[in-house]
Protein backbone atom coordinates (compact mmCIF):
# COMPACT_ATOMS: atom_id res chain seq x y z
CA UNK A 1 0.00 0.00 0.00
CA UNK A 2 1.19 3.24 -1.18
CA UNK A 3 0.26 6.39 1.41
CA UNK A 4 1.52 9.98 2.10
CA UNK A 5 0.84 11.62 5.74
CA UNK A 6 2.17 14.74 7.40
CA UNK A 7 5.63 13.59 9.24
CA UNK A 8 5.37 12.91 12.95
CA UNK A 9 8.15 13.09 15.19
CA UNK A 10 9.04 9.53 14.98
CA UNK A 11 10.02 10.25 11.42
CA UNK A 12 12.99 12.14 12.68
CA UNK A 13 15.45 9.90 11.43
CA UNK A 14 14.36 9.34 8.10
CA UNK A 15 14.00 13.24 7.90
CA UNK A 16 17.64 13.60 8.69
CA UNK A 17 18.12 11.12 6.19
CA UNK A 18 16.05 13.29 3.49
CA UNK A 19 17.35 16.51 4.41
CA UNK A 20 21.45 14.94 4.02
CA UNK A 21 20.02 13.50 0.42
CA UNK A 22 18.38 16.41 -0.67
CA UNK A 23 21.47 19.08 0.05
CA UNK A 24 24.09 16.42 -1.63
CA UNK A 25 21.97 16.10 -4.69
CA UNK A 26 23.77 14.30 -7.33
CA UNK A 27 27.11 15.45 -5.82
CA UNK A 28 29.43 13.60 -3.31
CA UNK A 29 28.82 16.64 -0.78
CA UNK A 30 26.42 18.89 0.23
CA UNK A 31 25.42 22.02 2.85
CA UNK A 32 25.21 19.69 5.85
CA UNK A 33 28.79 17.92 5.12
CA UNK A 34 30.82 20.88 5.20
CA UNK A 35 28.76 22.11 8.21
CA UNK A 36 28.92 18.99 10.22
CA UNK A 37 32.37 17.07 8.75
CA UNK A 38 33.35 13.62 9.01
CA UNK A 39 30.82 10.15 9.02
CA UNK A 40 27.18 9.95 8.55
CA UNK A 41 26.00 8.56 11.83
CA UNK A 42 26.77 11.76 14.29
CA UNK A 43 25.46 14.61 10.68
CA UNK A 44 22.22 11.98 10.92
CA UNK A 45 22.11 12.26 14.71
CA UNK A 46 22.75 15.97 14.71
CA UNK A 47 20.04 16.55 11.51
CA UNK A 48 17.11 14.48 13.51
CA UNK A 49 17.85 16.27 16.65
CA UNK A 50 17.07 19.22 14.00
CA UNK A 51 13.77 18.43 12.90
CA UNK A 52 12.62 18.13 16.70
CA UNK A 53 13.67 21.91 18.10
CA UNK A 54 11.08 23.79 20.31
CA UNK A 55 11.59 26.24 17.24
CA UNK A 56 9.63 25.62 14.28
CA UNK A 57 11.71 26.12 10.66
CA UNK A 58 11.63 24.29 7.06
CA UNK A 59 13.07 21.72 8.19
CA UNK A 60 11.33 21.10 11.22
CA UNK A 61 9.50 17.80 11.23
CA UNK A 62 5.70 19.58 11.21
CA UNK A 63 6.50 21.35 7.37
CA UNK A 64 7.09 17.68 6.12
CA UNK A 65 5.75 15.37 4.23
CA UNK A 66 6.02 11.79 4.04
CA UNK A 67 5.51 8.86 1.31
CA UNK A 68 5.46 5.24 2.54
CA UNK A 69 5.37 2.10 0.70
CA UNK A 70 3.83 -0.62 3.11
CA UNK A 71 4.83 0.99 5.91
CA UNK A 72 8.24 1.73 5.15
CA UNK A 73 8.77 5.72 4.72
CA UNK A 74 10.60 5.81 0.89
CA UNK A 75 9.68 9.49 0.36
CA UNK A 76 10.20 12.92 1.57
CA UNK A 77 9.56 16.70 1.29
CA UNK A 78 8.97 20.30 2.78
CA UNK A 79 7.11 22.70 2.46
CA UNK A 80 7.01 26.60 3.69
CA UNK A 81 6.23 30.47 3.97
CA UNK A 82 9.48 32.35 4.38
CA UNK A 83 8.42 34.64 6.69
CA UNK A 84 7.05 32.21 9.09
CA UNK A 85 9.32 29.33 8.97
CA UNK A 86 12.38 30.65 6.49
CA UNK A 87 15.86 31.13 7.35
CA UNK A 88 15.54 33.20 10.26
CA UNK A 89 13.90 30.46 11.70
CA UNK A 90 16.24 27.74 10.69
CA UNK A 91 19.00 30.27 12.28
CA UNK A 92 17.14 29.82 15.41
CA UNK A 93 16.44 26.16 15.33
CA UNK A 94 19.94 24.98 14.55
CA UNK A 95 21.31 28.05 17.61
CA UNK A 96 18.87 25.98 19.75
CA UNK A 97 20.24 22.32 18.53
CA UNK A 98 24.14 23.35 19.22
CA UNK A 99 23.40 24.52 22.70
CA UNK A 100 21.71 20.98 23.47
CA UNK A 101 24.81 19.09 22.13
CA UNK A 102 27.16 21.59 23.82
CA UNK A 103 28.29 23.50 21.14
CA UNK A 104 30.70 26.48 21.81
CA UNK A 105 30.47 30.04 20.06
CA UNK A 106 33.89 29.02 18.50
CA UNK A 107 31.82 25.89 16.85
CA UNK A 108 29.10 27.72 15.84
CA UNK A 109 30.71 30.69 14.12
CA UNK A 110 32.94 28.06 12.34
CA UNK A 111 30.19 26.50 11.52
CA UNK A 112 28.90 29.41 9.73
CA UNK A 113 31.97 30.41 7.77
CA UNK A 114 32.03 26.50 6.58
CA UNK A 115 28.95 27.20 4.74
CA UNK A 116 28.95 30.99 3.40
CA UNK A 117 29.91 30.02 0.12
CA UNK A 118 26.29 28.71 -0.56
CA UNK A 119 24.52 32.46 0.91
CA UNK A 120 27.29 33.86 -1.48
CA UNK A 121 24.98 32.79 -4.20
CA UNK A 122 22.39 35.04 -3.49
CA UNK A 123 19.99 32.89 -3.99
CA UNK A 124 16.45 34.20 -2.46
CA UNK A 125 13.38 32.88 -0.82
CA UNK A 126 10.99 35.82 -0.73
CA UNK A 127 8.39 36.10 1.15
CA UNK A 128 4.64 35.06 0.03
CA UNK A 129 5.71 32.32 -2.06
CA UNK A 130 4.91 28.16 -1.45
CA UNK A 131 8.53 27.47 -0.95
CA UNK A 132 9.22 23.29 -1.72
CA UNK A 133 12.54 22.08 0.11
CA UNK A 134 14.38 19.11 0.78
CA UNK A 135 13.03 16.77 -2.00
CA UNK A 136 14.28 13.24 -2.00
CA UNK A 137 13.22 9.28 -2.78
CA UNK A 138 14.95 6.27 -1.27
CA UNK A 139 17.18 4.54 -4.31
CA UNK A 140 15.09 1.43 -3.89
CA UNK A 141 12.06 3.46 -4.73
CA UNK A 142 13.03 6.13 -7.28
CA UNK A 143 11.83 5.41 -11.03
CA UNK A 144 8.10 4.95 -9.28
CA UNK A 145 6.82 7.96 -9.40
CA UNK A 146 6.23 8.68 -6.12
CA UNK A 147 7.85 12.18 -6.02
CA UNK A 148 5.91 13.32 -8.90
CA UNK A 149 2.76 12.52 -6.85
CA UNK A 150 4.06 14.06 -3.71
CA UNK A 151 4.85 17.37 -5.17
CA UNK A 152 1.78 17.49 -7.51
CA UNK A 153 0.23 16.92 -3.33
CA UNK A 154 2.35 19.29 -1.94
CA UNK A 155 1.45 21.96 -4.79
CA UNK A 156 -2.72 21.33 -3.72
CA UNK A 157 -1.60 22.07 0.02
CA UNK A 158 -0.19 25.30 -0.78
CA UNK A 159 -2.75 26.17 -3.45
CA UNK A 160 -5.63 25.35 -0.43
CA UNK A 161 -3.40 27.42 1.86
CA UNK A 162 -4.16 30.18 0.06
CA UNK A 163 -0.55 30.88 -2.01
CA UNK A 164 -0.91 32.06 -5.43
CA UNK A 165 2.48 30.99 -6.67
CA UNK A 166 5.03 28.30 -5.53
CA UNK A 167 9.23 28.15 -6.13
CA UNK A 168 11.70 25.35 -6.11
CA UNK A 169 15.11 24.92 -6.82
CA UNK A 170 18.00 22.67 -7.44
CA UNK A 171 21.65 22.53 -7.83
CA UNK A 172 23.02 23.17 -11.21
CA UNK A 173 23.75 19.94 -13.18
CA UNK A 174 20.84 17.48 -11.87
CA UNK A 175 19.15 17.25 -14.69
CA UNK A 176 16.33 14.86 -13.14
CA UNK A 177 15.49 16.95 -10.64
CA UNK A 178 15.29 19.51 -13.16
CA UNK A 179 13.14 17.57 -15.44
CA UNK A 180 10.81 16.32 -12.29
CA UNK A 181 10.35 19.71 -11.36
CA UNK A 182 9.07 20.87 -15.23
CA UNK A 183 6.88 17.99 -14.94
CA UNK A 184 4.76 19.46 -12.20
CA UNK A 185 4.95 22.76 -14.01
CA UNK A 186 7.75 24.50 -12.47
CA UNK A 187 9.40 27.00 -15.09
CA UNK A 188 13.22 27.96 -14.79
CA UNK A 189 13.55 31.88 -13.54
CA UNK A 190 17.33 32.18 -13.09
CA UNK A 191 20.49 30.57 -11.87
CA UNK A 192 22.21 32.31 -8.71
CA UNK A 193 26.10 31.07 -9.58
CA UNK A 194 29.19 32.29 -7.28
CA UNK A 195 32.92 30.79 -7.40
CA UNK A 196 32.75 30.20 -3.76
CA UNK A 197 30.06 27.93 -4.21
CA UNK A 198 31.94 26.48 -7.63
CA UNK A 199 35.12 25.59 -4.48
CA UNK A 200 33.05 23.72 -2.38
CA UNK A 201 30.33 21.71 -4.14
CA UNK A 202 31.70 21.27 -7.41
CA UNK A 203 28.85 22.98 -9.78
CA UNK A 204 28.48 27.05 -10.17
CA UNK A 205 25.53 27.52 -7.87
CA UNK A 206 21.74 26.99 -8.01
CA UNK A 207 18.78 27.12 -10.40
CA UNK A 208 15.59 28.99 -9.25
CA UNK A 209 11.98 27.33 -10.08
CA UNK A 210 8.45 28.90 -9.98
CA UNK A 211 4.81 27.90 -11.12
CA UNK A 212 1.06 29.37 -10.57
CA UNK A 213 -1.18 27.33 -8.13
Amino acid sequence: MIETRPATAGDAPFLAWVMQAAARSHLEIGIWDLALPGPDEPRLDFLAALTLTDQIHFAHFSRFRVLEVDGVPAAGLSAYENSEHGMEKLAVGLVEATRKRGWTQQQLERTIADTASFSATGYPNPDGLWIVEWVATRPEFRGRSFMNRMLLEILDEGRALGFERAQIGHLLGNTPARAAYERVGFVWIEDHCHPDFERDYGEPGLARMQRNL
